[in-house]
């Protein structure tokens, strides 16, 4: 890729808007030379088709945990002007709003390592997971009205959580323009019984211990000290979500016809912001990422019923909630001016730097809380957005791992029990509906989080504060 790909700096890489006939802007990669030998090829081609989209601004961006998605690359950034741009599902992705949280915990590694295997099959019972699962609650088309609409202030109105919650999610944990009659009967019956469930694939619900600092005044404001025992949550908007993404895939790809746009793949279908097409499509977007901060909000709950039933103490205050598949109206600097823009991030999440009106006023001088989750065996990490990723990335930066084996190819090379048992000698208990899930989303099928986080640590798009080490993890 290095004959592609222009260097800018040994974190930074330029794929110049001459590359490909119709680009509109450059590609830029954030990546280094390590992942640049695993960079797929088509992972390359959807950033450069990507920059061929109506009204897109600055460039067309990649963090280190790029793959192969639908019509974007998973890991994919893009800012539409809102007058001449566009909305496209491609951008956000099926699973809409999958996100993560971090809960903070009165308890040290010693109190809780004894008891992980217990405590993780009482999280496991508690929380409802795996494919199709559903949950505790039965909600009402008039409730999932309100849910689409309020998100997690729904659940907290309902005696899931508090107000201070609500203050240390993205968005208050609720998008605006959501409407709940944009989404369908069949999102609807595939949405009601799922609400607080984990659902499968890379979801989990993590214990975890701080085992390492790296910027003491900032997990001193986010309430973190070395050998605390957190709780990480990763879900997002379920059945329901795949379904409004599917919906809308139809009604766009004959909105590209009718409006008369050039797409270099039918993947990338999208309609004018400003048509009633593109206000449907982001209507039941928002609403299924409002469903997917009451998902996490609910399942929250059920999480610190059961420290209180374990331990006899629920206190898990909530340090940051933070979206990954979502498209928002934010301010940015685009060519020296403050404009509108639609940004689509799939894969991807938000890391506004300090000063920034959007964070509550606890984060607000140090900037907001960026929650990297790793795979069953490898650190997840704590980071700060920065006023480097507001200038150059709108915000934004990497959400995870990435892929480097589709789950078709790690099931064919792994088995279920030896990750199970791998896993077990690095003293971290796994419980999940079957093995081949075990196998799908083994540690070895993803790239190393501390790569990712070091790249986007050094380009200066997020910085570091602490790294979490799993001890119990429960999977979908």
């Amino acid at each position: 890729m290095e004959n592609i790909l222009k260097k800018i700096t040994p974190y930074k890489w330029e794929l110049s808007k001459g590359y490909k006939k119709g680009m509109r802007v450059p590609a830029y990669f954030y990546i280094n030379l390590e992942l640049m030998k695993i960079l797929e090829r088509d992972a390359v081609e959807q950033a450069s088709n990507v920059a061929t989209m109506p009204g897109i601004q600055m460039a067309s961006l990649v963090m280190p945990d790029v793959h192969v998605g639908y019509g974007f690359p998973i890991g994919g950034v893009a800012g539409f002007d809102v007058e001449e741009g566009v909305v496209s599902p491609g951008g956000v992705g099926f699973d809409i709003n999958c996100g993560v949280r971090l809960l903070r915990s009165n308890f040290r590694e010693d109190e809780i390592k004894p008891k992980i295997r217990e405590l993780v099959d009482e999280l496991f019972r508690a929380v409802p997971s795996g494919v199709g699962s559903e949950g505790r609650l039965r909600v009402t088309n008039a409730e999932l009205d309100e849910i689409f609409v309020k998100g997690a202030k729904w659940a907290v109105e309902n005696g899931y959580g508090s107000k201070k919650d609500l203050e240390h999610c993205e968005e208050g944990g609720s998008l605006e323009g959501a409407r709940g009659d944009v989404v369908s009967k069949k999102a609807r019956d595939r949405g009601r019984p799922q609400l607080g469930t984990l659902g499968s694939g890379n979801h989990f619900l993590e214990v975890q211990v701080v085992d390492e600092i790296y910027d003491e005044e900032s997990a001193r404001r986010m309430g973190i000290e070395e050998g605390m025992i957190t709780v990480m949550i990763h879900c997002g908007s379920r059945g329901l979500g795949h379904q409004v993404c599917t919906d809308f895939l139809e009604v766009l790809n004959r909105a590209v016809a009718k409006y008369k746009i050039n797409l270099p793949d039918r993947q990338l279908a999208c309609a004018p912001i400003k048509s009633k097409e593109g206000e449907d499509y982001f209507a039941g977007m928002a609403s299924s990422a409002n469903y997917a901060w009451a998902n996490r909000q609910i399942i929250t709950h059920w999480v610190r019923e059961t420290f209180e039933k374990m331990f006899g103490d629920g206190d898990l205050p909530l340090i940051y909630d933070v979206a990954h598949n979502i498209a928002k109206f934010e301010r940015h600097v685009v060519d020296g001016s403050k404009v509108e823009v639609c940004v689509h991030r799939k894969g991807a999440t938000r890391a506004f730097g300090k000063g920034s009106k959007e964070l509550p006023s606890d984060y607000a001088d140090i900037g907001q809380p960026v929650l990297i989750p790793g795979s069953m065996g490898t650190p997840s990490y704590i980071l700060l957005g920065t006023e480097k990723a507001m200038e150059e990335t709108f915000g934004s930066t990497c959400h995870g791992s990435g892929r480097v084996m589709s789950r078709a190819q790690a099931k064919r090379r792994l088995r279920g029990n030896v990750v199970k048992n791998n896993l077990a000698k690095k003293g971290i208990y796994v419980k999940a509906t079957h093995g081949a899930l075990l196998a799908e989303e083994a540690p070895e099928a993803y790239k190393l989080s501390d790569v990712v986080v070091d790249v986007v640590h050094n380009a200066g798009i997020s910085t570091l504060v602490a790294r979490l080490r799993p001890l119990g993890v429960a999977k979908g």
